[in-house]
């Protein structure tokens, strides 16, 4: 009984932070997040589920992404080497 409570606390923690996360962004907003592959990928969100976020990638392939990687378009970390 109290392993079920303690799961069930840990899935609400969990859901609460993703929607919280999720909240920064709306259908429309351009968005960048970096792929498996290290590249970094931008695109538009088409729809906010109920854990990830799904980009319409500019190369118009389709990806589910967890909120939490990723960010607004144009504030991507700067990638040049020694940038300024």
């Amino acid at each position: 009984f109290l392993n079920r409570l303690i799961v069930e606390r840990l899935k609400l923690i969990a859901q609460a932070r993703s929607t919280a996360l999720m909240s920064r962004f709306n259908i429309g907003d351009r968005v960048e997040f970096q792929a498996p592959s290290s590249e970094w990928k931008r695109g538009v969100v088409q729809k906010l589920n109920k854990r990830t976020v799904t980009v319409m990638i500019d190369d118009s392939q389709r990806w589910n992404v967890s909120p939490e990687f990723l960010i607004p378009a144009g504030h991507t970390p700067e990638r040049r080497a020694g940038g300024s």
